[in-house]
């Protein structure tokens, strides 16, 4: 009997890069996609803060760490909390993006599976804002907590009234922690040094500053966590992405390889 075929599955290490332009556009699509679709639910001032009295309580019910913790840490220095302003303002989006251009001339399959995991979560974290509004604790009376980016600065904030550029009602999921989350995993994949797992001190540190700024609850962590885990769950990892890309230059694709049918 003729020999049956199998297809044969491109390893990795040999996946090509993506053409640069498309991915630019692709990426600068998603960032523009995160910055300004959550605008588009502005205009639930009163459900969000109904929402936010919710969170809040629920958080005591099954009793999660007080957020008021965190920020005391942060207030027992001004420079402290004016580093921890900072990093809230300036990480978020130029650590993702160094993150991608460094898979994506270094470790091009990892590249990929990183941004579809990306782009999924940002996309379906654009939803949550007109189904679940949400105020952050820094405008949460019965929080008791500060604003201190307003207070010991910089805030990337104005008032909520005259803030054209952020929709400040859509504190959940928190794509600032999630974001931080697919950066450390994705090094941490792409990587083989013993000191890799070091890259989980950038959510760790992002989950404080986040908080204890109070510009998130626990739980809005929690839903960015819990989002990201069911990307990669669903999305192929890199080990896995060979089989539908060309390949282009003067390699050449893996032929089938051939294998004995059974009698």
């Amino acid at each position: 009997m003729p020999a049956r075929t199998e297809p044969a599955t491109t390893p990795a290490a040999d996946i090509p890069r993506p053409r640069l332009l498309r991915e630019l556009l692709l990426v600068l699509g998603l960032f523009t996609v995160y910055k300004f679709g959550r605008r588009l639910a502005i205009g639930h001032t009163e459900a969000a803060f109904h929402n936010a009295d919710r969170v809040w309580d629920l958080e005591r019910t099954v009793r999660l760490p007080g957020e008021g913790a965190v920020q005391s840490l942060l207030l027992h220095d001004h420079t402290v909390v004016q580093a921890a302003n900072a990093y809230y303002a300036t990480v978020h989006f130029p650590a993702t993006g160094l993150f991608l251009v460094w898979l994506y001339l270094c470790r091009p399959a990892h590249y990929l599976w990183a941004r579809r995991v990306l782009a999924a979560v940002t996309s379906a974290a654009l939803v949550l804002p007109f189904v679940f509004p949400l105020a952050p604790p820094r405008m949460l009376t019965a929080s008791g907590l500060l604003d201190t980016g307003r207070l010991y600065g910089p805030s990337v904030y104005g008032p909520p009234t005259t803030d054209h550029l952020s929709n400040q009602y859509a504190a959940m999921p928190s794509l600032h922690f999630g974001w931080a989350l697919m950066v450390a995993i994705g090094l941490i994949a792409a990587t083989r040094s013993r000191w890799r797992w070091l890259w989980l001190l950038h959510p760790l540190i992002t989950l404080t500053v986040i908080v204890g700024t109070a510009n998130h609850y626990w739980l809005d962590s929690i839903a960015a966590t819990l989002m990201f885990l069911l990307a990669f769950a669903l999305l192929p990892g890199p080990g896995r992405t060979g089989t539908n890309l060309r390949r282009r230059g003067p390699h050449r694709a893996r032929p089938p390889v051939a294998t004995p049918a059974h009698p």
